[in-house]
């Protein structure tokens, strides 16, 4: 998750300074997590490229109220969820697009230095269990496990109740516990 003090300094040097620097610094921390999010929902790097794209666009655009909005980290997700939206049903001429048809890939998965001692072969373990997930939980547990988000956020970036969010969250850390026990139970015998 990107640091408070940090998004705060680089907002307000966007804001009120017009920094190209802090705002290039700000797209380099977002980019690869809202892509990553956008491709969830377009199904396309190529609409979720330009979905990013569009929203760095209309923050730089925007820059001066930015110091004003709350809650940064949700009100990127939530810009880059909505014109991902967009450009999914744009794209397909559809009339409807579900957020619980999207999957997820979670291949990025960052590291930190509890993740640096697991063994690659476990690694590979949690990301099949990951990809087993049914597709809502697993967009759940990126944004909540990967990206950062808390509970609350999450349920109000999908339009879910917090219980949604704390069942899904639940149940996925059960089924991933119980393919790696699995695995280690495997591998010992």
């Amino acid at each position: 998750m990107v640091e408070v003090a940090l998004l705060k300094k680089l907002i307000t040097a966007i804001a009120y300074k017009d920094d190209a620097a802090a705002y290039k610094e700000l797209f380099l921390l977002y980019h690869k997590r809202l892509l990553n999010f956008s491709i969830t929902i377009t199904h396309s790097k190529e609409s979720s490229e330009e979905v990013v794209s569009d929203v760095f666009m209309k923050i730089w655009m925007n820059r001066k109220v930015l110091p004003g909005i709350e809650n940064f980290h949700l009100y990127i997700y939530i810009a880059t969820k909505n014109l991902s939206i967009n450009k999914a049903l744009k794209d397909r001429k559809q009339e409807y697009f579900s957020l619980d048809e999207a999957v997820v890939d979670t291949k990025n998965i960052y590291a930190d230095p509890e993740q640096l001692m697991i063994t690659s072969e476990m690694q590979k373990n949690i990301q099949s269990a990951i990809q087993a997930l049914p597709p809502k939980c697993q967009l759940i547990f990126k944004l909540v496990r990967e990206d950062g988000l808390k509970h609350k956020e999450v349920a109000e970036l999908l339009n879910l109740s917090l219980k949604t969010i704390e069942n899904q969250i639940g149940i996925a850390i059960k089924k991933i516990s119980e393919s790696i026990r699995f695995d280690f139970v495997r591998i010992m015998n």
